[in-house]
């Protein structure tokens, strides 16, 4: 299976405010074809190791992260799913921290 790869636009956090999201930048997730990415939110950044699968027949990724947050070192998992209209759908994990659920668009939908 063919990895989906660029960048996505968050839209929405089950924990944050869109205002709080891109306190720093506007917050993003985005993958790499060589199973890497990144991601940012508030004034926490993460660089991902992912690992692409499928779900009820729908590409799928499950990562492990390291980052920081503030100038603190964070680390923790996450996964997401990609639907038909290319929106992601996924959940973030602070290790020994918050989680929070998340919807993301590709940068060329947002408005």
């Amino acid at each position: 299976m063919k990895a989906p790869t660029g960048r996505w636009r968050i839209v929405d956090m089950t924990n944050w405010d869109s205002d709080d999201v891109d306190l720093v930048e506007p917050g993003f997730i985005k993958f790499a074809k060589d199973r890497t990415g990144e991601f940012g939110f508030i004034a926490v950044r993460g660089w991902m190791d992912c690992r692409w699968s499928e779900r009820d027949g729908r590409p799928f990724v499950e990562f492990s992260w390291e980052g920081h947050d503030e100038g603190d070192q964070v680390s923790g998992r996450g996964w997401a799913a990609l639907a038909d209209d290319g929106s992601l759908a996924g959940h973030l994990f602070f290790h020994l921290g918050d989680d929070s659920g998340f919807q993301a668009k590709p940068y060329g939908s947002v408005r």
